[in-house]
């Protein structure tokens, strides 16, 4: 996901060295975290002054431990381990001006609450229906399964170490496409977790890869997927709308608005995938827990699907998403208006919402996406992020709609919980070491009966 648009990436400047530098040193550091090393170890590597330690400083011995939630107590006497803390960067910081750090304009005299429109649990049914009815045009979602192939080789995934085995799910789609999702099996015991991880708009594989490597190393069952005409799904034709027969070559999706009608929605090439596979997922070997994870446009695609499907536990999008109100509030680009599935224009009918006013779909489907038994979800978004989503507008938010999931929960975590992780140990648009130690952290920690 970008701002500009779609799949547009910065290219080399001067912040290139500067965020490579970082990123070694915070690269290191998760490293060390994934593998278990106690935080002095992973400190020592470290040059002497950098403020890119704190995220291995302070109290991850839960982003450190191998295994299912119990773990997170060793080292503890049996209590819950602390949840990972990390400072500003302060080297990152110098090069941002003060609309990084203060709430902009656009949120003066902004009352969040009568923004969130989900008020009671059928408030959360209605919404749900709603989007899967403008999505499948009433038919529910899809029932099917994929087409499965086992033990694939996959040189996108050929880095990863403790895989036992790559499984091929093809999803067909309308108009002649379809999706590819793979199916990474651990070699290690499988904790009877899925976790899927959506890699965007053609972002690097770098977050992807390490991202997996940790849920691997946990035991984590994981299915990779990209977006529409992106990485493994890119290259393919579509079947023109009006010649059937004839074949297009691959559009953008900002060229899709042709496929969209009355009765048929482009959505379901964003979002069917998910479903198909997890119904085989449900179908085969059956998850205790299925947990979401997505950077970019696949952070959009967590916070869309974390919403319309209850079957997601535990959700973390990452970079993909603001309110509406508070999109041209973004320091860079400026406004961050988000891809074309993203907005308004694209689908009116599918960003309305079922409550009358003024209420804003991103702050109730972040709701609807963390209110259930054994549900939350986590958002990052990173402060100094170089592409969208970025300064801190969205400490606004942060606390209705924490506040508001907890009401909707009677006060008790277990039946759904919500937080946002503003992350600003960086300057890239990523899932960083850090974030990535208090997901795994969160995840440790969850209430999840395997």
């Amino acid at each position: 996901m970008t701002g500009p648009g779609e799949g547009e990436r910065r290219g080399p400047g001067a912040g290139a060295s500067r965020r490579r530098m970082l990123g070694g040193v915070l690269g290191g550091i998760g490293v060390a975290l994934a593998a278990g090393v106690p935080a002095g170890a992973a400190h020592a590597g470290v040059p002497r002054g950098s403020t890119a330690t704190g995220s291995a400083a302070t109290g991850s011995g839960a982003a450190g431990t191998a295994g299912g939630p119990g773990t997170a107590a060793a080292g503890h006497g049996g209590k819950r381990a602390p949840r990972p803390v990390a400072p500003v960067n302060q080297e990152a910081a110098a090069r941002f001006g003060p609309e990084y750090k203060t709430l902009p304009p656009a949120v003066a005299g902004v009352d969040i609450e009568p923004l969130i429109g989900i008020t009671n649990p059928e408030d959360i049914t209605a919404r749900r229906r709603k989007m899967a009815d403008f999505i499948w045009k009433g038919a529910g979602l899809p029932t099917t399964t994929p087409t499965v192939e086992t033990g694939v080789t996959a040189p996108d995934f050929a880095s990863l170490t403790g895989v036992r085995r790559i499984d091929l799910l093809t999803v067909p789609l309308k108009y002649r496409i379809t999706a590819k999702v793979y199916d990474l099996l651990p070699r290690k015991p499988w904790n009877r977790r899925l976790a899927l991880y959506h890699n965007g708009h053609g972002e690097p594989f770098d977050t992807m890869l390490r991202t997996i490597q940790a849920l691997l190393d946990r035991g984590y069952r994981v299915m990779a997927y990209a977006m529409p005409f992106h990485h493994w799904n890119g290259g393919q034709q579509i079947e023109d709308p009006e010649n059937p027969g004839t074949m297009l070559p691959s559009p953008s999706h900002r060229e899709l608005v042709p496929w969209e009608s009355d009765t048929f929605s482009t959505l379901t090439f964003f979002l069917e995938p998910l479903v198909v596979t997890l119904n085989h997922a449900q179908a085969t070997y059956r998850p205790a827990s299925v947990e979401m994870l997505g950077l970019s446009g696949g952070g959009w695609t967590t916070t869309v699907y974390a919403a319309l499907d209850p079957r997601i536990n535990h959700s973390y999008p990452a970079a993909g998403s603001l309110p509406f109100f508070l999109r041209a509030a973004s320091p860079k680009p400026s406004p961050t208006t988000g891809d074309w599935e993203q907005t308004r224009a694209s689908f009116p009918g599918f960003y309305s919402s079922i409550t009358a006013g003024t209420a804003d779909d991103y702050l109730e489907m972040y709701v609807m996406a963390s209110v259930g038994e054994n549900r939350g979800q986590l958002q990052v978004l990173n402060r100094f992020d170089d592409c969208c989503f970025n300064g801190v507008s969205h400490r606004v938010y942060q606390a209705p709609v924490r506040d508001r999931v907890a009401l909707l929960a009677g006060g008790r975590p277990e039946r759904g919980r919500w937080d946002l992780l503003e992350d600003a140990t960086h300057d890239d648009h990523t899932i960083s070491p850090h974030a990535l130690s208090v997901i795994l952290w969160d995840l440790d920690t969850a209430n999840v009966t395997t």
